[in-house]
């Protein structure tokens, strides 16, 4: 696959960028563990680079021992002091409570739901929507859809923090809710097979 056969926000020659466009963003995710690593790390994102994000990824995993959400939720003030301390992560405070409140949420969200899939899933597009390829100038006109307001409301009243729509928004991008590989892509036809095999979460 060549540069010019990827959407327009991936950076020619940068190969983990490159990596992670042809190989997981917008491929439909249900594992609770992974959706909730992609929601945490999209609120660490709010306000940088994707690209810092990417970059430390391998990082957050192990500060956050690797997303597992039980573990998360156990989290004390001697692991917000460490992870504060971790200069290999975005060292905010109010983004790490975040993370370890959006745990515990995350939790009753199972409880409540069955999955944090289930859930998130249920605000996702239609499966015609999910499969109308857009154009370039469409994917680069929004930065959110009624779907992602809706799901970053229902999550704010579910206590969950740091989950804005423009955030929300990103998440369900990069885990396949939101179909964003525009017209021209070249993984347009891997994620299309993807959805057809892929069965929603309930």
């Amino acid at each position: 696959m060549t540069a010019t056969a990827r959407c327009f926000w991936v950076p020619e020659g940068d190969d983990l960028y490159c990596d992670y466009h042809d190989h997981e963003w917008g491929y439909p995710v249900s594992d609770d563990r992974r959706l909730f690593e992609k929601v945490s790390l999209e609120a660490f994102q709010s306000g940088l680079s994707w690209r810092t994000i990417l970059g430390k990824r391998e990082n957050f995993r192990t500060a956050f021992r690797n997303f597992e959400i039980r573990t998360v939720a156990a989290f004390g003030e001697s692991d917000v002091e460490r992870l504060v301390g971790d200069a290999g992560i975005v060292r905010h405070r109010g983004k790490i409570l975040a993370t370890i409140n959006n745990a515990a949420r995350a939790l009753e969200a199972i409880e409540a739901h069955g999955s944090l899939a289930a859930w998130c899933w249920s605000y996702a597009d239609s499966d015609a929507e999910l499969r109308r390829i857009q154009s370039e100038e469409e994917v680069r006109s929004r930065t959110t859809t009624p779907e992602a307001v809706r799901l970053s409301k229902a999550l704010k009243r579910a206590g969950w923090k740091h989950v804005g729509p423009t955030t929300v928004f990103s998440f369900m991008q990069a885990a396949g809710m939101v179909n964003d590989h525009h017209l021209g892509c070249g993984v347009v036809d891997q994620i299309n097979a993807a959805r057809r095999v892929f069965s929603h979460p309930s």
